[in-house]
């Protein structure tokens, strides 16, 4: 029973020492990630500011982008952060194991060196054979060899078992000697992002001691922009609904109360075939893919205090995402050219209807598609406007719930 008890317990130690250290594995896999994420998002936002042009534009402008740098920077710094503690909980197990490891071997040696003094002893004493002929009989005999073998066996796994646990601890040591070189790179990498991180704020401080100057005046300036953005905003919307209305409108399906119903509420009234996208598009919700090959978002969702001047709030119906000169928009998934339109200062914008969702692609130079195409996931349907004023590459893209925006962070893979 004991011995029942005691090999249960040790095979529930086994299950939670190896749920742990897969954990532990998960988890790594998952900050390396991230961290190789935040790296080549460093790196497309350095390579897009690069393409910017050098005159000083707008001070304004610098610090939003050094703004989101550091916003950039500083996840890395945290990450970083985190796997050289993970890294340092490893080690701390590491060290346990070993100490238990060596309580293990010691004891082994241990049973092991009194087996092989017994076994000595017993030879001394008295030759096998004359162990085997001093039996009473067969039966005894037999069970005496049967013994030997037994313990001929048991000291072999033993032995085996004093190799193993050696082999055991030898690994682990090397391990942990991996373990530590690994986690003095990690902190020599922290110790350069924070420096690099220390640099940018310094330069940050700087401008924004001068924006505080004329904070007014920079106020000012935002809130315009933000009357523009609103402007665009209200010209979706009504693009929106006017492309509700005449969708419904020619959807020969639905009764003519339903249309009438579905237009009342800016709700599209769904043809079978749109029914079908639509509970497709909603069963793959973060998970589609971007509306650019390489981007960075600039501007989140939602209503957020301007990056720099913080008394000013600012409200986003989408998100902007900076991209490479030259870049195409391309369609998150599959759906039908609701409508191609001019904006009165946002360029072109297109308009696809998945079901009951429309994505919007806004800030268009040229544009490949049009109105009533069918449209598959990732087909290119414009290049991006570059602007003449800072040489920057933005994508205004929206996602709208019939004529209710959405958080596309919610739907696009990883944004």
């Amino acid at each position: 029973m004991n011995k029942r008890i005691f090999f249960f317990t040790a095979c529930l130690m086994a299950f939670f020492a190896s749920t742990h250290i897969c954990a532990q594995s998960e988890e790594q896999k998952e900050l390396e990630l991230r961290k190789s994420r935040l790296q080549e998002e460093i790196q497309q936002f350095n390579s897009l500011l690069s393409q910017k042009r050098k005159e000083k534009t707008s001070v304004l402008e610098d610090v939003e982008d050094l703004d989101h740098k550091i916003r950039i920077r500083k996840e890395l710094v945290k990450v970083t952060n985190e796997q050289a503690s993970l890294i340092t909980r490893q080690i701390n197990n590491n060290i346990n194991k070993i100490s238990k490891l060596r309580d293990d071997l010691k004891e082994l040696k241990a049973d092991y060196a009194e087996m092989i003094k017994k076994s000595y002893k017993s030879k001394s004493q008295q030759s096998r054979l004359m162990f085997l002929l001093s039996s009473e009989n067969f039966l005894q005999a037999y069970k005496r060899v049967q013994y030997m073998k037994q313990y001929t066996n048991y000291r072999k796994e033993q032995a085996a078992e004093i190799q193993s646990k050696t082999k055991e601890l030898q690994d682990l040591n090397n391990g942990l000697v991996d373990q530590r070189k690994e986690k003095e790179i990690l902190i020599a990498e922290s110790k350069k992002e924070q420096e690099s991180l220390e640099k940018a704020l310094n330069t940050q401080r700087g401008l924004i001691a001068s924006i505080k100057a004329k904070e007014s005046e920079y106020a000012a300036q935002i809130r315009k922009k933000q009357r523009e953005a609103d402007e665009i905003d209200r010209q979706i919307d009504r693009l929106i609904h006017e492309a509700i209305a005449k969708a419904n409108a020619s959807n020969k399906e639905a009764s003519a109360e339903t249309r009438e119903t579905a237009t009342k509420s800016s709700n599209f009234a769904l043809t079978a075939e749109a029914k079908l996208v639509d509970a497709s598009f909603k069963a793959n919700k973060g998970k589609l893919p971007w509306p650019v090959e390489k981007g960075v978002v600039k501007m989140r969702y939602g209503k957020q205090p301007h990056p720099v001047v913080r008394s000013v709030t600012i409200q986003s119906n989408g998100v902007r995402i900076a991209t490479e000169k030259g870049a195409k928009a391309r369609t998150i998934y599959e759906g039908k050219v609701l409508a191609v339109q001019a904006i009165k200062g946002g360029n072109k914008a297109v308009l696809v209807q998945h079901g009951n969702y429309i994505s919007v692609y806004n800030n268009l130079g040229k544009v490949y598609v049009q109105e009533g195409d069918k449209l598959i996931t990732k087909q290119e349907i414009g290049e991006i406007f570059t602007s003449l004023s800072n040489n920057e590459t933005l994508l205004k893209f929206m996602i709208y719930d019939n004529n209710r925006t959405d958080n596309p962070a919610s739907w696009i893979y990883r944004m």
